[in-house]
């Protein structure tokens, strides 16, 4: 599988035909689910292997390092964020105290990783202690969130130990399952996040016992309701100075591949274009994309879970993580509304947007990739 075959896999999986699917799938609903929960005991104690090093990104140490180096080094110290609301409230510093929330890209390293530097290096890694990871899932279909039954993520740099007293604990406190060996080993969006993870606790560290450690947390297709019930279980972690949170998403996914060809002229209905369509040279497929990913990330930088799922609702934009966006922006109003228990603010800032292509065409194709903080 090519660097490119990443960004296709980006989305939701069908459900199971008794349970029929929600309007909300209706463009992503391309892959199909596992039946089973139970994780095989000659997991358990286990160490998760890199599954996708080698294709999605190198599997060589060597390569590996200095390509994150390098993309770690490009990032500026300081920077204007990019939403409408956040790009006039001046520069920011790369890296900002107190942030200990990042939304950052899951494609293949050659299309995302560079993009999602961005967010890695603006991390404050001072009192971490442990590092909470939400991705969607991609090809096993769930409705609430499953964890792992490993004991420790490898990567090619080295491995990553997994908090088994947290996961015990939210696995005793919010009633989830564990993942299915071939769910936890098949899929990227946890994964694609473990070699920066390494990368910067190697950095801010002295040595590998003294890394946080590590809840990868596979959340599924949720509801709105769903993600304010775990966000309010998720809430009381945020609090906790020592915790870090890393929500893996991709933006918009546009093309045919992805049934999903929205376009959005200025001043005009928005329309979903055929590979045959005729559109203006003077507002490029392109710009419409970037627009509608532009309303998306502003959405989030309000932090208003609900306006975040109107826009989406709206638009139909094919953000692949916007279920732990949502969970994670629901666990931060819940705080929010509660008061009193610390200063929170929790509001996401846009650093950095990239694509895998400039659509002209609509028989072409592109992914999006975004990186955001937010100051706890």
């Amino acid at each position: 599988m090519d660097a490119l075959s990443s960004t296709t896999g980006c989305c939701e999986p069908t459900p199971p035909r008794n349970t029929g699917p929600r309007r909300e799938l209706s463009k992503l609903s391309l892959l199909t689910p596992h039946s089973s929960n139970i994780p095989p005991p000659s997991t358990l104690m286990a160490t998760r292997p890199a599954t996708h090093a080698g294709s999605w990104y190198s599997d060589n140490k060597a390569t590996l390092t200095r390509q994150l180096d390098q993309w770690l080094a490009a990032v500026p110290s300081s920077t204007t964020p990019i939403g409408t609301a956040s790009s006039q409230q001046g520069s920011v510093s790369i890296p900002q105290k107190g942030v200990r929330a990042v939304i950052a890209p899951h494609a293949g390293f050659t299309y995302s990783g560079p993009a999602a530097a961005w967010a890695y290096k603006s991390v404050d890694w001072s009192k971490a202690e442990r590092i909470f990871l939400l991705g969607p899932s991609h090809h096993h279909y769930l409705t609430d969130i499953e964890t792992t039954a490993y004991s420790a993520y490898a990567t090619p740099l080295g491995s990553l130990k997994i908090d088994d007293s947290t996961v015990s604990k939210l696995k005793a406190d919010w009633g989830i399952k564990v993942m299915a060996r071939d769910v936890d080993n098949d899929e990227h969006s946890l994964e694609m996040h473990l070699p920066y993870i390494y990368k910067m606790l190697s950095l801010n560290f002295p040595n590998a016992t003294k890394f946080p450690t590590l809840i990868p947390l596979l959340v599924g297709n949720t509801s709105g309701s769903t993600e304010r019930h775990y966000g309010e279980a998720l809430s009381p972690y945020l609090l906790d100075p020592t915790n870090i949170f890393i929500i893996s998403s991709d933006f918009c996914h546009w093309g045919s591949r992805f049934r999903y060809t929205y376009y959005q002229p200025p001043n005009s209905k928005p329309v979903q274009l055929r590979p045959s369509s005729s559109v203006p040279t003077a507002y490029k497929i392109h710009e419409s994309i970037a627009a509608t990913d532009l309303e998306s990330m502003d959405a989030v930088e309000t932090g208003s879970h609900g306006a975040f799922l109107e826009q989406l609702e709206q638009t139909g934009n094919t953000v692949c993580g916007r279920h732990p966006i949502g969970v994670f922006m629901a666990a931060v109003e819940h705080v929010v509304e509660r008061g009193g228990e610390g200063d929170v603010d929790g509001k996401f800032k846009f650093l950095r947007y990239e694509r895998s292509g400039l659509v002209t065409d609509p028989r072409d194709s592109s992914v999006s990739y975004c990186s955001a903080f937010a100051v706890l």
